[in-house]
């Protein structure tokens, strides 16, 4: 398979048991090379959505990429046009820090 184009979900998580957020994206994931280049948009128009996953993604842009059959991968998120549409890198931990969210309530 050389492209995936369909529905899944950003997941934020706060920690290891607490989902923040889920959004549902659009996303085309290709190979490339010895991997795979991805970007996406939101199927929200909701600016208050689109307000959190903004926020989101300046407090800290791993989420888990959810697709329908259950399977996810970590990824970081790159945004563009305002945070309505998005590119994807996968995450390696070596790279950044631990993935570990906090947030204050």
């Amino acid at each position: 398979m050389d492209r995936l184009e369909g529905r899944c979900w950003l997941d934020w998580w706060a920690n290891p048991v607490t989902l923040l957020v889920s959004e549902e994206v659009s996303v085309v994931i290709v190979t490339a090379g010895t991997g795979w280049a991805a970007h996406g948009r939101l199927l929200t128009d909701d600016d208050e959505e689109r307000e959190g996953f903004a926020f989101l993604c300046d407090l800290d842009p791993v989420f888990v990429l959810r697709f329908e059959g259950g399977s996810t991968v970590d990824v970081a998120v790159h945004p563009t046009d305002g945070h309505h549409r998005f590119a994807l890198t996968e995450y390696d931990e070596s790279v950044g820090h631990p993935v570990e969210h906090h947030a204050v309530l």
